[in-house]
């Protein structure tokens, strides 16, 4: 095959991995607006909602463990695939719970199926970065943003009209749509060296430490998504449409500037690109936890979105780039302490959110983007690809 058939195919792996990205973003997004009718539905508190959220992170978490046995083995074009396909139905297996019960069931399966899709088709990621030779992550990571905008941001719109139900039917049929384009472009995996094809942890610091970076930076993610809306229907007393924005907005902004993002990590170097967005993320952070305006909380949403939008594409570039480690088990462990944050640190919030409000919570969480600031020279790596197939196109 000639390079540039070679060339042309990586050109449309990048689409094809794009469209699982943003796939994988709107049905999460999509989830962010069924909160508040799934607390009322189930006639649950929030102290119940979050353990069932933490239900859906165990869910994720134990399949991106999964997930990252897999990948060395069968590759990360097999496993996206397959777990692209089955995140497809997650939100509306949700949707049909009746009961609390099966409700914890359909949570685990929900988060299982976002969790390992995320570990395969960021490390897929990698693999087109390394054979285009220049950086697509922040850019396909807004793709995942752009779906939770449309995601959330329709999402409550959507509900109100014609109700949670129909409104999961429509993502799930959306989603299979997307990925049933997506499945035959998506690139085959780089070769992985024989002692990488058993899935062994990291014994470099460096991953944990990055690992830990991560589960600080999308704890604030988690809590936008997670209760976003419900900070703006209970204690601002906004509708359900308006509530929706929340997430919406925040998920929107973050697009906006992950497609800016290669560029400017590109420019100005990893560490200064992070270093900057966790100033911005904690003051969007501070400022929606002292507003008292809903307006004004859903643009301090947008702001920490434009802060948090390049962090976690420079933290899972860093992970798949550490010297001795194969890209999918370091973005394994990177992924899955990462989406600890996301996953399963919402649960502890509703427990603290039903006894002070959240209010609170954002303006702590600012206080953990600060703190991440302060090991922004730990994401160099992420300037300093591993070795792997020479480039097919100049970058």
């Amino acid at each position: 095959m000639s390079t540039d058939t070679l060339a042309a195919a990586a050109v449309r792996g990048r689409w094809a991995i794009a469209a699982i990205f943003f796939v994988n973003g709107f049905v999460t997004g999509s989830w962010a607006p069924q909160i508040p009718v799934f607390l009322h539905r189930l006639e649950i508190t929030e102290t119940t909602l979050g353990l069932l959220i933490l239900l859906f992170g165990a869910g994720a978490v134990s399949a991106m463990v999964w997930a990252g046995h897999l990948i060395p083995r069968y590759g990360s074009r097999a496993v996206t695939s397959l777990f692209a396909i089955s995140c497809c139905f997650g939100l509306l297996l949700v949707a049909l719970a009746p009961n609390v019960w099966t409700a914890a069931i359909a949570m685990y399966v929900f988060g299982g199926t976002i969790g390992a899709t995320d570990v395969s088709m960021n490390a897929n990621a990698v693999t087109v970065e390394k054979k285009l030779g220049r950086a697509i992550m922040s850019s396909s990571h807004g793709f995942w943003s752009l779906g939770g905008f449309v995601g959330g941001g329709l999402g409550g719109i959507a509900i109100q009209a014609w109700g949670h139900l129909a409104h999961a039917a429509i993502v799930s049929v959306v989603a299979t749509v997307i990925v049933a384009a997506a499945l035959g472009k998506i690139v085959t995996d780089l070769p992985v060296a024989d002692e990488h094809r058993k899935f062994v942890l990291p014994r470099t610091p460096g991953v944990y430490i990055i690992g830990l970076m991560a589960l600080l930076c999308m704890n604030s993610e988690g809590a936008v998504l997670d209760w976003g809306a419900l900070y703006l229907r209970q204690e601002l007393g906004t509708g359900i449409a308006t509530a929706g924005f929340a997430f919406g907005a925040f998920a929107g902004a973050m697009a906006l500037m992950r497609f800016l993002g290669d560029g400017v990590r590109n420019r100005f170097g990893a560490v200064a690109a992070f270093r900057t967005s966790a100033l911005v993320a904690a003051a969007g952070m501070l400022v929606a936890g002292l507003a008292p305006w809903p307006w004004l909380v859903i643009a301090a949403f947008a702001v920490s979105g434009l802060g948090i939008a390049n962090i976690v594409p420079i933290l899972f570039s860093a992970a798949g780039n550490q010297a001795g480690t194969s890209p999918g088990a370091g973005m394994s462990v990177v992924t899955t302490m990462g989406y600890s944050g996301i996953l399963l640190a919402p649960s502890v919030i509703g427990f603290v959110g039903e006894r002070t409000g959240f209010a609170p919570i954002f303006v702590a969480i600012s206080g953990l983007m600060l703190a991440v600031m302060l090991a922004s020279g730990m994401t160099g790596t992420a300037d300093q690809p591993a070795r792997g197939d020479a480039p097919l196109q100049p970058s």
